[in-house]
């Protein structure tokens, strides 16, 4: 049974931590697409860890963890986050696609000088070379990591794309031009580091499949940053709906049987782009110290994320736009110090109430419409059952529930893997 693991929003909806708890019963957990660009923070017997590269199905010693070829593979970020769980004591169980792209070292600095020409116009890119992989890898000029093993032909291509890559960098940005052989060298170490893991993992799943594994497919963002369906131009590179999941990983369409969308009871984010919930100054700072494990700051950048309350209106066409068949709402424990609690229930524009996510230009002129429900001024860490949480808490979980018209099977109040709470 393969299940999906994504998210409704933004990104940082708590995804990994879901997929760490539904890995306990998985054979398999594939990250399908995405880079470094994101993390998703664990929380576990182990300690705390932002994985940024690898499936967050590592901690367990009886679960295959896959990078699937719809990622990017940034090969230094993969073998020093290796390096940190071997430290902690994990040994983890790993497979790399023998068909994943590899970020090479100019994507990286192409993000950069990117965002540097562009300055106030700039996306919010978290630098790490993702926008530029994807570009190359769909004009058909990036590198499969099996091309790479092979140094006389990857040196060929390699001058080739280098001819375009110069040109740009010279007359464009004004940065000292690349050399092949000079690039080859810096990733080879890394390459070799990485040899040993790399495999056919097509087939690997495909048996996997036939013997009735449970494989679980783990999503990088959300809803709102995809590519079609996200607040374009402001999203990320790759696809982080489920339907592209089966894609980046390799696996049938009709294999996945459940999609869990995981939304958080609050809303944040991290870049540029429409936000119609957004709040701002000691507001959103006090909401943000509350937030998370150790508050609502870029696993990957360390920025502060944006922050808002809830969306229903953006939360519902996420969850419609993943095809949930569940939903798991996380984070529910740093709303206890509030009072009262806004949640956006629909927008304004023109003067019209709209209750339906429309396309970017439209949605950059909405305003929040909101209710107001009672907070319940209590912690609920420490809680294991969803009866136990105090009534205003269940409240807000119904009332959320209701919004956005999917089932929520599972809230989050506490960032540990056991602060799990199942509804039937």
């Amino acid at each position: 049974m393969v299940r999906a693991i994504v998210g409704a929003n933004w990104g940082d909806e708590g995804k990994g931590k879901i997929t760490d708890v539904l890995a306990k019963d998985a054979d398999v957990v594939i990250r399908f697409q995405g880079g470094s660009n994101a993390g998703h923070t664990i929380i576990n017997e182990y300690g705390r860890f932002a994985l940024h590269q690898l499936p967050s199905g590592v901690f367990y010693h009886h679960t295959t963890n896959i990078i699937g070829n719809g990622v990017a593979l940034d090969l230094n970020k993969f073998m020093n986050e290796i390096k940190s769980l071997k430290e902690a004591g994990v040994e983890p169980n790993l497979l790399v696609s023998d068909r994943v792209q590899v970020v090479m070292p100019y994507h990286i600095l192409f993000d950069q000088y990117e965002e540097e020409r562009l300055g106030g116009r700039s996306f919010g890119s978290t630098k790490s070379g993702i926008a530029p992989f994807f570009s190359d890898k769909y004009a058909k000029i990036g590198f499969q990591i099996c091309e790479l093993f092979d140094e006389a032909s990857a040196l060929e291509k390699l001058e080739r794309v280098l001819e375009v890559k110069n040109v740009m960098l010279e007359h464009l940005y004004h940065k000292p031009t690349l050399n092949a052989r000079e690039v080859y060298d810096a990733i080879k170490p890394a390459l070799e580091e990485v040899r040993p893991y790399v495999t056919d993992t097509f087939h690997f799943l495909h048996k996997a499949v036939l013997e009735g594994k449970v494989i679980l497919l783990e999503g990088q963002l959300g809803s709102m940053k995809d590519p079609d369906h996200g607040i374009y131009p402001m999203v990320t590179s790759s696809s982080p709906l489920a339907g592209f999941g089966t894609v980046g990983a390799g696996l049938p369409p009709y294999e996945i049987k459940d999609i869990v969308c995981v939304s958080k009871a609050y809303s944040s984010a991290v870049g540029a782009g429409a936000f119609v919930s957004e709040i701002f100054g000691e507001e959103a700072q006090t909401l943000r110290v509350h937030g998370g494990d150790k508050g609502e700051f870029g696993a990957t950048t360390g920025r502060p994320r944006r922050m808002g309350w809830y969306d229903c209106v953006a939360s519902r066409y996420g969850v419609q736009v993943q095809g949930a068949t569940q939903v798991a709402l996380t984070v529910v424990d740093a709303l206890s110090y509030l009072d009262e609690i806004p949640v956006c229930v629909a927008y304004e524009v023109d003067g019209k109430i709209i209750h339906d996510f429309p396309t970017t230009p439209v949605l950059e002129r909405c305003k929040p419409v909101w209710k107001v429900l009672p907070g319940w001024k209590q912690n609920i860490r420490g809680i294991t059952k969803y009866e136990d949480l105090p009534e205003a808490c269940r409240n807000y979980v119904e009332f959320i529930e209701q919004e956005i018209g999917h089932k929520i099977t599972m809230v989050s109040n506490g960032p540990e893997r056991e602060a799990i709470l199942p509804r039937a």
